[in-house]
């Protein structure tokens, strides 16, 4: 049985539609270890603010073809953006090559919301842009 529910069953292209989760659940499970957070905006965006931990993807490698980064190989991946659109694409694609993936509702700015730490690169604190 897989660590967490990735599918929701088959979306309009008859392929299984990744599940979501909370911020504040992802977070708890990239805390354990339980899983990776995957950030799939721009670097720029990555670079202003993220969730400590969080690996760095953007969507567009992942579209290209860009295997995940080595850290998230074999693991349960929280695919994260900005509001949880490209992220959804990213949990999309990523579930069609067999990984175990879960959406983050709302994205960072949920995130944030929820009075979750954003970091930047260096270790000071970030905002989400």
């Amino acid at each position: 049985m897989p660590l967490l529910p990735h599918a929701h069953g088959p979306g309009p292209d008859g392929h299984s539609t990744p599940g979501q989760t909370t911020p504040t659940k992802a977070q708890e499970l990239a805390r354990t270890g339980a899983a990776v957070l995957l950030d799939v905006r721009e670097a720029a965006e990555f670079t202003t603010g993220h969730a400590p931990g969080a690996l760095h993807q953007p969507l567009i490698a992942l579209v290209a073809g860009v295997p995940l980064p080595p850290e998230a190989a074999g693991r349960t991946v929280l695919a994260v953006c900005r509001s949880g659109n490209r992220s959804q694409r990213a949990a999309e694609l990523l579930a069609q090559r067999g990984v175990e993936v879960l959406n983050v509702a709302g994205g960072m700015r949920a995130w944030a919301l929820a009075g979750l730490p954003v970091t930047t690169p260096g270790g000071s604190a970030g905002h989400v842009i």
